[in-house]
């Protein structure tokens, strides 16, 4: 017989010999990997058949996630991961590869900004994709000002269209500003054969201190950065960037002391000061597994 892509909550109860009262209880904590369609829960088989596996022996093997924040490079969060001293450690290397590393179970948070294919939508369609078994909800954080960061004495760029024929740093494959330059590109007709690119950049931060030492033309960078190093900013969009974080992390210490310090006064003083940020609704859920 073909096995079911899903299992209801009295498929999984009479699986587990158990009541239904005490799937809802599981699928509550955590403890069973489950999702939730049109306002039910539903049991992915394959998580299922994996996690009975796991407790086979009568104990849990999965190890703790470590207490670190993947994904893309922002400026803030940075600041407020050091400044809450909330004991988190970070490890910024694009949303793609923080998503992976989430779902491997290599952190507790992932920071993202993928927009996806049809430029609708930001975050839900990946994490939905990739993230429905991973006991995870995805929050705000702020809406980032985008665009082009050029060189300090550069003239007559206002687009995309512009940048043919300059020398442009890019960033890693898979990063969210990787995504969005290409999208962006091909919306405005720029050939990627047409430009001349530099040494890749891994953080926001490295692409624009590229155009300040004049190693290169424009980058697509944020409007904060570009302020820190007094650089030409052209806008082009407003991002969202968001938060993956594991349910269970969510509650312990060192992300509730993270989210506190990131929802106070003195968040909201640093974000107006950086300039670029909307933190308006800042921890609010977007998208729950």
């Amino acid at each position: 017989m073909h096995e079911p892509e899903f299992l209801t909550v009295p498929e999984l109860a009479d699986l587990l010999r158990i009541k239904e009262r005490k799937v809802y209880d599981l699928a509550a904590s955590g403890e069973v990997p489950c999702t939730r369609a049109t306002g039910k829960l539903l049991f992915p088989s394959i998580a299922v058949r994996d996690w009975l596996e796991a407790h086979s022996s009568g104990h849990v093997v999965k190890t703790p996630r470590p207490p670190v924040v993947l994904g893309s490079h922002d400026p803030l969060l940075d600041w407020a991961i050091r400044e809450s001293r909330c004991g988190l450690a970070s490890y910024f290397d694009g949303s793609a590869d923080g998503l992976a590393r989430f779902n491997r179970r290599e952190g507790v948070a992932a920071g993202l900004h993928l927009h996806d294919a049809d430029g609708r939508e930001w975050n839900i369609p990946s994490v939905a994709r990739s993230s429905a078994n991973q006991n995870a909800v995805l929050v705000r954080f702020a809406t980032r000002a985008r665009g082009l960061v050029l060189r300090r004495d550069l003239t007559g760029v206002s687009g995309m269209q512009d940048l043919a024929g300059r020398r442009v740093v890019p960033r890693q494959g898979g990063s969210g500003s990787d995504v969005l330059f290409r999208q962006l590109a091909a919306k405005a007709g720029l050939d990627a054969a047409a430009l001349d690119l530099a040494e890749v950049a891994r953080t926001e931060t490295e692409a624009v201190q590229a155009l300040s030492r004049g190693d290169a033309d424009a980058t697509l960078g944020l409007e904060t950065v570009a302020r820190d190093f007094g650089l030409p900013f052209v806008p082009l969009v407003e991002e969202r960037f968001d938060l993956l974080v594991n349910r269970r992390a969510w509650f312990d210490t060192p992300m509730q002391r993270l989210m506190v310090f990131c929802q106070s006064e003195a968040t909201l003083a640093r974000a107006e000061k950086m300039g670029g940020y909307d933190l308006t609704g800042l921890g609010t859920v977007r998208w729950n597994a």
